[in-house]
């Protein structure tokens, strides 16, 4: 793994969530953008290297809905860049880590995602993010 590549955040509201991180941030989202295989629509605010995405479900029965409905509006998940996502994702279903997918998928921000279950990592959902360059 190489850097910690975003830290997301479960929001009821993209639109006020933007306006607050903004103001807390000092800096405007970068890129807005609808997931539609997972149901949500993302924006995303850089500061330096570090970047925090906001997810707002757009289903009531999405992932993230469910999240924010169990535990509120927070953190939901630490992603890391990866240079190799399969070859990460062996090495750490080898290590006893619970993948979450089979393969990679597209996820937001031109990424291929892969989720690591809660349950084998000490209740932190996370996320392996590489760049596609293709």
């Amino acid at each position: 793994m190489n850097k910690i590549e975003h830290i997301g955040i479960a929001v009821k509201s993209l639109e006020t969530s933007n306006k607050l991180f903004a103001s807390l941030l000092n800096t405007q989202p970068y890129k807005k953008e609808e997931v539609a295989s997972e149901n949500v629509n993302t924006s995303f605010f850089k500061m330096g290297e570090s970047k925090i995405e906001l997810l707002e479900a757009t289903d009531p029965n999405s992932p993230i809905a469910k999240f924010i409905e169990k535990k509120g509006e927070g953190i939901h998940h630490i992603a890391y860049d990866v240079t190799d996502i399969e070859a990460e994702m062996a090495r750490l279903e080898k290590e006893g880590f619970i993948l979450l997918n089979e393969k990679p998928k597209k996820g937001a921000d031109n990424k291929l995602v892969c989720f690591l279950h809660p349950k084998s990592t000490n209740g932190v959902l996370v996320e392996l993010c590489q760049e596609i360059t293709s």
